[in-house]
């Protein structure tokens, strides 16, 4: 089923705010282009090399949807999705996706069909069902890192209302073997994670909080845990790394640039509030962003973090 991009200005002229220096490094076109508008409350995207498309999540709805590099058309990846919210690409090509309102993190395989990579928490004899996956990154030794705050949980409008079985919010490791455990536990409510580009930290937002915060990675745990930024454009949601360092973060006001010292050098400001971001293209120099109910590109000469 391709889906019809609505009546909406396809081009927004692409507000940038210099608040340092640095920023006047990057640089772009000078439109945005509108990719889809038809969306409820869009988040997770992910861009795959392999199919050359962005897939998406349009959570109220329940449906996954994907954007054709070539045609630039929208379909429908997958309807019902199970509420996903955040998706991430693997290395061989693979989509793994936060199923909120199955309250799972499951992996799309090369036939279309999904596994479940997690589920339960299995803790001092009991078996509890996760709060409502949110987001979620892979580590190049094929371990699988995500947050599980309760926005799938709390009303039936990105999920089924339900009670929380796990006392808290918190960060998730899966082994390569499929063994679960809690990596950070001190989070109101976790979403945004990413790894820095030499993977020696992650970087994990508390939207409540109004911050991101950095871990060190000590193997299969995490240490340390400061803040690394505090948001001055109401919330966090998303964020992602360049190639060098710098990271990029979905705000109320639009994506927020830091350096890696934690000093916010600049803005691309959006009419909409912007849930998450992330870089693709042949060349990696594209950012695709998802801002309430569009999905935004912007052809920039910053490039993704290496792979």
């Amino acid at each position: 089923m391709t889906i019809t991009l609505n009546a909406a200005p396809p081009r927004l002229r692409a507000e940038l705010v210099v608040l340092d220096e640095r920023f006047t490094k990057i640089a772009g076109d000078e439109y945005l282009e509108c990719l889809y508008d038809g969306g409820r409350w869009l988040e997770g995207p992910a861009y795959s090399p392999a199919w050359r498309c962005l897939v998406f999540s349009d959570i109220p709805n329940d449906r996954l949807l994907r954007w054709d590099e070539f045609s630039g058309q929208v379909s429908a990846f997958r309807q019902p999705s199970g509420y996903v919210n955040g998706n991430t690409i693997d290395r061989a090509g693979r989509l793994i996706s936060c199923s909120q309102g199955d309250r799972q993190v499951v992996r799309t395989e090369y036939d279309g069909s999904r596994t479940v990579l997690a589920s339960h928490l299995d803790s001092s004899g009991s078996s509890r069902r996760l709060n409502s996956p949110n987001d979620v990154v892979e580590r190049s030794d094929g371990s699988i890192w995500f947050t599980d705050p309760p926005y799938g949980i709390t009303s039936s409008y990105e999920g089924h209302a339900a009670e929380q079985e796990i006392d808290g919010c918190h960060v998730y490791r899966i082994a390569p073997d499929g063994a679960l455990t809690v990596v950070a536990d001190d989070f109101i409510r976790p979403n945004g994670l990413a790894f820095s580009n030499d993977e020696s930290q992650l970087y994990v937002v508390d939207t409540p909080g109004k911050h991101i915060r950095r871990f060190d990675v000590d193997g299969e745990k995490l240490t340390g845990g400061e803040v690394f930024a505090p948001c001055e454009g109401g919330m966090f949601d998303g964020i992602r790394f360049d190639n060098t360092g710098r990271v990029w973060a979905a705000t109320h006001e639009g994506v927020h640039c830091f350096d890696p010292d934690g000093t916010l050098i600049g803005k691309l400001v959006l009419p909409d509030v912007v849930s998450n971001l992330t870089f693709g293209g042949p060349k990696g120099n594209r950012l695709f962003i998802t801002a309430t109910t569009s999905v935004w590109s912007w052809l920039t000469n910053v490039q993704a973090a290496p792979r």
